[in-house]
Formats: structure tokens, sequence, C-alpha cells
């Protein structure tokens, strides 16, 4: 039986680093980066005797989650030691939350799939790292105890191209909320997938397989592929998928046996002695200012005109809504830039999205002279190319490179007279019926005029002088 007649099942589990200056139970930073174990103290080593203290930062980005996602928050949340021993846990426990969690419910918005459902958000301390090396391996703490929720999803995945559109969308949603920067090679978003598969048409969920810190959505797509080919090819061979954590070696494209799979009582959960219950009051709640979720902002602009695949690029990443937003005046107008001349000017490393020079309001000064025929449309787009690169304010570079139209009834008229004087063979053309040679007339005033005349005025003047 091949592998399209078997039903995937998939549930996925994200870390994500909160973006608070301090760790979760002390003062440490959680700058990325610093030299190994300077960034340490005695709560973050362990150490005997120390205690946490919360950050409240922390919880009020659990909450915005929670808010935007349409959870549950819990008024009175429980912290729980989770047992289990690493080299890169100090302690010998992780200070997460396990009965009761902040936020319960709620669905992901994923374009083209609907909402995906979720089972919690909790809040927890991050592990330390072991760095393996030729050398032997060491362990660095500095990730110790910077803050995280884990966002545990619903088994309602059901392709890895489903899986990574999910951790796409989650991810952006998370970056618009200001609460995660979404950088997977640094390990501030991590993803864990559940995966097995079940014969179609029963309902009954197979053994299922964990597949650990899957580090970019490819390997997400990849690992996920290979785990549902392996595991059918296990059911199909007479044998039973075993429950084990797997980890995926990308650059064999297979996941291999890592450890079997733990279950809650393997953790030894119990109520966390130092840290009492966290209690969120309705007014703390309402507190928490939620701002647009991509989907919303996506909506609000397509509604304003724009074509939704530029919505969809615009959308994509916060700073390009807004320099879409400061560029102001008309949203599909504004639209067309940052979809074109912006970014052909990031693409060609002109520009920097993270340090612009020029101010997006300028833009408008553009389209005034373009509408006021002042330049042309290929001038516009010249002068735009350079206030990407310059900063320079519209009509200084205008000024500069002399781009500025001809318009002058005097000028372009003694143009239009030389090229009706030298093309006598093509006036006659024209004159007998030819009229797309209109458009060659024009085209030899322009070359005149080195691209700075008016081609409405001059099409007009050369049907008046050739009787048309």
């Amino acid at each position: 039986m091949p592998v399209a007649d078997f039903e995937p099942v998939i549930g996925l589990e994200v870390h994500a680093q909160l973006l608070t200056r301090s760790k979760i139970f002390c003062g440490c930073s959680t700058q990325f980066g610093a030299p190994p174990n300077t960034q340490v103290c005695v709560v973050c080593l362990g150490l005997p005797g120390a205690l946490p203290a919360l950050n409240q930062a922390a919880v009020e980005m659990a909450i915005k989650a929670g808010k935007a996602f349409g959870c549950r928050i819990a008024t009175r949340s429980i912290w729980a030691r989770k047992n289990y021993f690493y080299p890169d846990l100090p302690k010998g426990y992780q200070i997460s939350q396990y009965e009761l969690p902040i936020c319960s419910g709620g669905a992901v918005p994923v374009p083209g799939l609907g909402s995906i459902g979720l089972e919690r958000i909790h809040l927890e301390e991050d592990a330390g790292k072991s760095v393996h090396t030729a050398g032997g391996s060491k362990v660095d703490l500095n990730r110790s105890g910077v803050p995280l929720i884990e966002i545990v999803g619903k088994p309602e995945l059901r392709s890895a191209e489903d899986a990574s559109e999910y951790l796409k969308a989650l991810r952006l949603s998370l970056i618009y909320l200001g609460i995660n920067d979404g950088n997977l090679e640094e390990g501030s978003f991590r993803c864990d997938a559940n995966v097995s598969v079940r014969r179609k048409g029963t309902s009954r969920l197979g053994t299922r397989v964990e597949l650990k810190n899957i580090n970019s959505f490819r390997f997400v797509r990849q690992a996920i592929e290979f785990e549902i080919a392996r595991q059918v090819e296990v059911i199909e061979s007479g044998g039973a998928v075993a429950q084990e954590t797997r980890l995926f070696d990308h650059e064999k494209g297979v996941t291999r046996p890592m450890r079997s799979k733990e279950e809650a009582n393997d953790y030894r959960y119990f109520p966390e002695p130092d840290l009492p219950p966290l209690v969120v009051s309705p007014e703390w709640v309402d507190r928490v200012a939620v701002p647009k979720l991509p989907h919303e902002v996506a909506s609000e602009l397509t509604s304003a005109g724009v074509s939704p695949a530029d919505a969809r690029t615009i959308v994509a990443d916060p700073r390009l809504v807004e320099v879409h937003r400061r560029v102001g005046g008309d949203p599909k107008r504004a639209a067309l830039f940052v979809v074109g001349e912006l970014l052909r000017a990031l693409n060609d490393k002109e520009a920097d999205l993270g340090a612009l020079r020029f101010d997006p309001a300028l833009v408008r000064e553009v389209w005034k002279l373009q509408d006021a025929k002042a330049i042309s449309s290929t001038a516009a787009k010249e002068v735009l190319a350079e206030l990407i690169r310059t900063g320079e304010a519209p009509q200084a570079i205008v000024d500069r490179k002399g781009l500025a139209q001809v318009s002058d009834a005097g000028a372009l008229e003694a143009v239009v007279d030389a090229v009706i004087a030298r093309n006598p063979a093509e006036v006659e053309k024209y004159r007998g019926g030819k009229a797309s040679l209109l458009g060659f007339f024009v085209g030899q005033a322009m070359k005149d005029l080195k691209g700075k005349g008016n081609p409405g005025a001059l099409n007009a003047l050369f049907r008046k002088k050739l009787g048309q």
C-alpha cells in the first residue's frame, strides 16, 4: 500500500524566545552572541539557595500572544518543575508550566489553511546550549533562563507543506506582535514536530514520533516527508512504529533515533515551591495592547485596492508595511513603489531596509512632479531610484540631473517642425493613411529632446501639423 493510502497527522510544538532584555527569573542579559558563560548568575546557574524572581515583561508578552490567537487567559496559573538530566540544565530541572498554563485554546490564522487550533501556550525558561567540537563538548549557559513561550498546536496538519506554512504564519505573527525576532539560525524560533500516520478512512491515531529542534522551514518539510515515508514502510513491512524521539540529519535527509519518547510522568512534574501561582487580573489582560496580525493587515491593503499578490509581498515583512504607511497617498500607488522600485533597490544592495537613507513621504513629491507633467514617467523612475540611494530631495535630483520635462509650446513646436522637415517620405506615408507613423515622429522628437519632451503635447502637435 503506497504512502498515498495513508493520512499523516502532524502537530507542532514551537519554542519562541521572548524579546525581553533580561532573563525570566533573574536580571542577566538575553543578548545573543556574548562570549560563553558571561551572562550568568547564581539563579540561572542553579546554585543552591538561589531564588527565582519573575520577569513581568515575559508574562505580558505571553498574554499578548494569547490575546492575539484568541486563547483563554488563565487568571491563575501554576509553575512546575520539569525534571530531567542533561549537561546544559545545571539545576536538573526546568521551570515550566504543566497542568495550569497561562493560555489555553485559541488558533493561529494560516493563509490558505484557515485556522489551526492550539492546545496551549505556556511560559518556561530555556536551557543552556551544548557546543560540540572536534576537541570535545562544552556547555554555554548564556541561554539558560532566557524566557520562552511554548506554543503547542493541535494535530490538525495533514502534510509537510501545511506544517511549513503554519510555521511561517506563526513566526510572522510573533514578529508582528513584537515578542519574538523569528531568527531560526540563532535558535530563537525552534520547532518540534509530532508525526504519525494512519490508513485513510480510519479515525484511530497512529503511534506518534517526535522530531526535535528543526531550524528551517525547508528542513521541516524534508524531515516530516521522510518520517511519513519511514513510518508507512515500517507498517507495510509488518512492523510497529516505535514511540520515540528522533533527530533530523539534514545532510543525509533522514531521521535517526535519539531516545525513547518521554511521557509526562517521566518528567516527574510537581509545583515549583520557590514561585507562587501566577495571578493575572482581567484589568492586566485589558491593558496589554495587541497590534494587527499579518492577515488583518493584508485584508486592509486589498480592501484599499492593493492587489493580493502585492499585499502578500508587503505583509511578509513588517518593515515594508511601515514604509507603505509612511509613503501614504494612494495605497495602490504606494504598494507599486514598495514592490517595484524599493524591492529592486534592496535586491541590488542599494538600500538597507533596516537603515533607509530616505524619507518615504518624499515619494509623494515625485508623484506630484510626474502628475504635473514636470517630469516624464521614465524620469520619475530615475528620480525614485536616486531618492532611495541618496535621500536627496526630488526637485534637487531633477535639477541636478536635468530631468525636467520640456512642455513649452514654442520649444516643442520647433522640434516638431524639424522632425517633419527631415522626414518627408514618412510624412507622405502618414498623410496617405499610415497612422502608425505617429509614434515614429514622437520618438524622433523625444530623441532630439533627450527624452525630456512631453509625449502628450508632442502627439497633439504632430497631429495638428500633419493635418489630423
